[in-house]
């Protein structure tokens, strides 16, 4: 093959882009992920899971105010009664979808970190969304903030840092190196294929850098064979009440604008759960749910999708709580930003600023951390910020994977009890 055909195809075949190519990032399939395990569990060393739910989750009705006054004058029909929702404490309460994330609230597993965000939050879901990525407050940075701690921790193991999905999102790309993206649905690569990688691999040493790197992506492609047969059709099952009518689900399954974000979250899970089962080496897995942009109808899309997540997330803890290595993973849950107090005319909420941020797993310190938000002190008709999201970061990197959050974070070191 040809000079110029050979870097027509490594870089425009979609095996990374951008900074992520220039990283070193790869694809994998699902049954090259697990292929990679040893077998045997770490139990040792924690987990980070982390979920963005993309679109703008309305905090507001995820972590309910149901008792202060405001909120219902403010929210209208949208709002939620005190009987309605399931109590925690200080007169907050969680969404009715979520009755999984009120066990573990009771069980002291779920920590809600609340009036997370960043100073001048943006309403713009893509500034948003890379600011958080790359954990720079004051704009996105060229790098991802798991992707700076792969440079330092990952040790050239391309599978450090895994994110569940079709691409690699910002936060796995670092400045040297990067996480591995892993497919859904994906299958081992058949044997043409898998000799062409071979091929396509062998980058003479003066080929340009970025050349180089995406030569290295593919052979990353052929270090393992298939060990498992595709992926499950385990996922997802549905998280309605029994009783409710399925057709009905699935035609409100298209409502919500996404913003980006994947709706198999059980599905992303099920590789998750089967790597750590595999003893991968995994120890930061990126994947996600999208359809929060509700400016619309939000009360029955929220639910629906908050519903989902509560499943999903309870399906997998439980399944992991069963191994040693299991019963170590931190699960985190954000959203690029929150939505603002009042209504909009739509039965909807226009995009916001801070909103909580919920972490869950046998590890976790459960409770509240931060500050909530005033509804009688707004900024601009928008809620305060009271905690830094870099201190969730911050909390994360020390404390699950045993990493100086200093040198990721730009000096950033301040942390959080919840683990």
């Amino acid at each position: 093959m040809d000079t110029w055909t050979r870097r027509k195809f490594l870089t425009t075949s979609g095996v990374a882009g951008g900074v992520a190519l220039a990283a070193g990032a790869t694809a994998w399939g699902v049954d090259e992920l697990l292929a990679s395990g040893s077998g045997t569990p770490d139990a040792d060393a924690s987990t980070l899971v982390l979920v963005t739910l993309y679109g703008g989750n309305d905090g507001l009705n995820t972590l309910v105010p149901a008792a202060d006054s405001h909120y219902q004058d403010l929210r209208g029909d949208l709002a939620y009664g005190e009987d309605e929702v399931l109590p925690l404490d200080e007169g907050l309460g969680l969404n009715p979808a979520m009755k999984g994330l009120k066990k573990l609230w009771d069980d002291r597993r779920l920590a809600v970190v609340r009036g997370v965000s960043y100073p001048k939050p943006d309403h713009s879901h893509f500034r948003s969304m890379a600011i958080w990525q790359t954990a720079s407050p004051t704009g996105p940075l060229p790098s991802g903030w798991l992707g700076r701690w792969l440079d330092h921790a990952g040790g050239g193991d391309p599978l450090k840092g895994v994110s569940v999905g079709a691409t690699l999102p910002p936060l796995m790309a670092g400045e040297t190196t990067a996480g591995a993206a892993v497919r859904l649905g994906g299958t081992a690569l058949p044997d043409a294929w898998r000799r062409r990688c071979s091929e396509l691999s062998r980058v003479a040493a003066d080929e340009p850098a970025l050349l180089r790197r995406a030569g290295a992506s593919l052979a990353d492609l052929t270090k393992v064979s298939a060990a498992f047969g595709g992926e499950r059709e385990t996922e997802r099952q549905d998280p309605a009440e029994p009783g409710d009518d399925a057709g009905d689900a699935a035609g409100e399954a298209d409502k919500g604008a996404s913003a980006g974000g994947q709706g198999a979250l059980g599905a992303q899970l099920e590789v998750v759960a089967r790597a750590i089962e595999a003893g991968v080496s995994t120890r930061a897995y990126s994947v996600s749910l999208g359809g929060f942009d509700t400016h619309a109808g939000e009360k029955a899309t929220q639910s629906r999708l908050l519903a989902q997540l509560d499943h999903d997330l309870g399906a997998f803890l439980q399944r992991v709580r069963a191994t040693p290595a299991g019963r170590k993973v931190v699960v985190a849950v954000y959203s690029e930003f929150g939505r603002r107090p009042k209504a909009n005319a739509s039965q909807g909420t226009d995009h916001g600023t801070s909103g909580p941020v919920f972490v869950l797993g046998e590890p976790v310190k459960g409770g509240f951390y931060g500050e909530q938000p005033s509804l009688t002190d707004l900024t601009d008709d928008d809620l305060r910020t009271t905690t830094d999201f870099r201190s969730v970061y911050a909390t994360l990197l020390r404390n699950v994977l045993d990493a100086d959050p200093g040198q990721v974070l730009g000096g950033y070191d301040e942390t959080l009890a919840f683990v």
